[in-house]
């Protein structure tokens, strides 16, 4: 076993699951995620506004989505890895008071980085809520990549 929390590159196999992650959407968290992500639209924090543009409330901004999907998965992968690239979709809107739930697994791995340390994994995700798909897409992560085949774990 390697020193350190998180998998290893030599740890993880394609279509390792990665844990459930269930998130509660407030209208705090939507209105504080567009301020912290400076978007000031409207849709984001002003109910009567995005009424009036044919929304039913207001709705989480993709800058929000992002951060919460790269949370999800470093919340796997641990200290030690880095996010190397995201790819994300959205589809229904996250309105407050509902619950958007984040799944994902391994479904690439490779190349082994430059530096024989570490190895990128590709983890697909999924993010629904009552009205469907709010976010899918795939993250690259690079691991660390252990002491040798089978090292390290989650």
């Amino acid at each position: 076993m390697t020193a350190g929390p998180g998998p290893t590159f030599s740890g993880v196999s394609e279509g390792d699951e990665l844990p459930t992650l269930v998130l509660p959407i407030t209208r705090t968290l939507i209105v504080s995620g567009a301020i912290a992500s400076r978007d000031y639209q409207d849709v984001h924090h002003d109910p009567v506004l995005a009424k009036e543009r044919g929304s039913k409330d207001i709705f989480m901004n993709i800058l929000t989505t992002n951060g919460l999907v790269g949370r999800y998965v470093t919340d796997w992968s641990g200290p030690r890895s880095t996010l190397s690239e995201v790819n994300i979709r959205l589809g229904a809107p996250n309105y407050p008071d509902c619950t958007m739930t984040l799944t994902g697994s391994v479904t690439g791995r490779g190349p082994l980085g430059d530096d024989g340390t570490s190895g990128a994994v590709t983890v697909t995700i999924r993010g629904t809520n009552d009205l469907g798909d709010h976010v899918t897409g795939t993250v690259t992560v690079i691991l660390p990549l252990g002491d040798e085949p089978g090292a390290g774990g989650t």
